[in-house]
């Protein structure tokens, strides 16, 4: 959520860098800056008439001390009247503070400086790419053919079990998929992040805090008897561990990481770029999470976006990085780079990654706070990435170390798996 302060200062450069995000925000703009301009006077007019009552009850008190009862009990009418002014201050107040929040959460984080205009995925700039593309041989297969023909993963079983997007791993897929988990895991770990195990459903406020709600609300599960999310990434409950703290600035880095399954409705997801494991409603994911100083967040999101490059590096993917565009970058991101793998049998990228600094538009809503060495509280700023998705990965490995008899096994995963090929 965008500082109120932030608008206040310069509410045409808010409105100019959210065009970028293609989203035209000049009413809420004008309406939010109204609201803040009711809420300040009436919180004043609040604050005088409390002063005024305390004021008349220390009066009163003095008069009653000096035997001046008729004096006081005058008093003490106007008193009376104060109380029904400082309720009906207090509702209004309660009111607009209300309304001014509900406009905020309706403006998506300020895109960084560096993030390009555009529309589409087709606008996001390539800044890196590396790797060979790799030319499959005659008879290639899809990894979705290869599942099926090694019975690896079962599509129809699990569409049968839960439905469309709920694959079932089988044997060395089951394995493949565990070893891929406890890799990303120790990376992580070895690169100094803490791991959390973390639940798979989040409250209500949870969701709200990291930016899923209300902006992604039709596309989280949601079970309505308790009013619990399934969860979209492990981001949104590592994020929250932090909710409602101060933290001190010797604490920072914070830098977090989780495994968890993530649920997704993609509603309106169909066509061939859906198919197989491209996507899913349930997948499995490696989160990283950092919080720092504001000063330092673009540092740390440059060592994250290294970091999930090693892995791709490792597993010996071919990889792109892009810097997404205005109308690509999410709601809550301020600058976002996507990480993608070449699908050999498919011929096309795909992602596996996006690592996104938030800045403080999560830490204003969540009220995640550090006192520097002066004593002065700031708002943290927070970074997250995936390190990583499972599905595409496991695509890309598939088709991609495919051969006449099998699929090889990358040397970095064969002391997870046991084994180095699936035949």
């Amino acid at each position: 959520m965008l500082q109120i302060n932030v608008i206040r200062e310069d509410k045409q450069q808010v409105i100019a860098a959210l065009k970028i995000k293609n989203f035209d925000a000049e009413s809420i703009v004008e309406r939010i800056l109204e609201v803040d301009m009711q809420r300040r006077s009436t919180q004043k007019n609040l604050d005088d008439t409390l002063a005024e009552s305390k004021a008349m009850a220390r009066e009163i008190g003095d008069l009653f001390k000096s035997g001046q009862q008729d004096k006081a009990n005058v008093l003490r009418e106007e008193t009376a009247k104060s109380k029904t002014l400082t309720k009906e201050l207090q509702d209004k107040l309660a009111q607009l503070e209300s309304e001014q929040e509900s406009l905020l959460v309706l403006l998506p984080n300020l895109p960084h400086e560096s993030v390009p205009a555009g529309k589409t995925p087709e606008d996001n700039e390539v800044v890196e790419q590396e790797g060979e593309i790799p030319v499959l041989e005659a008879g290639g297969l899809p990894h979705w053919d290869l599942c099926s023909k090694y019975d690896i993963i079962d599509f129809e079983l699990g569409t049968k079990i839960t439905g469309a997007g709920f694959p079932v791993y089988k044997g060395k897929g089951a394995k493949l998929q565990r070893a891929l988990i406890s890799f990303f895991l120790d990376e992580a770990t070895n690169a100094g992040y803490t791991e959390y195990q973390v639940p798979l459903m989040v409250n209500e406020a949870s969701a709200y805090a990291t930016g899923q709600l209300p902006d992604k609300d039709g596309q989280m599960y949601h079970i309505a008897l308790d009013n619990l999310y399934m969860i979209p990434t492990a981001e949104v409950p590592v994020t929250n561990l932090f909710r409602d703290i101060i933290l001190q600035e010797s604490q920072f880095p914070i830098k977090s990481t989780a495994y968890s399954a993530c649920f997704r409705r993609e509603a309106g997801s169909y066509g061939k770029d859906v198919r197989g494991l491209n996507r899913l409603h349930q997948f499995d994911k490696v989160e990283i999470v950092q919080l720092t100083q504001p000063e330092k967040s673009y540092a740390a999101l440059e060592e994250m976006r290294i970091h999930v490059t090693g892995l791709l590096r490792k597993l010996g993917l071919p990889f792109r990085i892009l810097r997404l565009c205005g109308g690509d970058v999410s709601f809550a991101s301020a600058l976002t780079y996507d990480m993608e793998v070449f699908s050999a049998a498919q011929k096309r990228w795909l992602e596996v990654s996006s690592v996104s600094n938030f800045e403080t538009f999560q830490s204003n809503r969540m009220k995640l706070r550090y006192k520097d060495k002066e004593g002065k509280t700031t708002l943290a700023h927070t970074l997250n990435g995936s390190a990583l998705a499972l599905p595409r990965i496991l695509a890309a490995l598939i088709e991609n170390y495919q051969y006449e008899g099998g699929i090889r096994i990358p040397e970095v995963l064969v002391p997870y798996t046991g084994f180095d090929n699936i035949s």
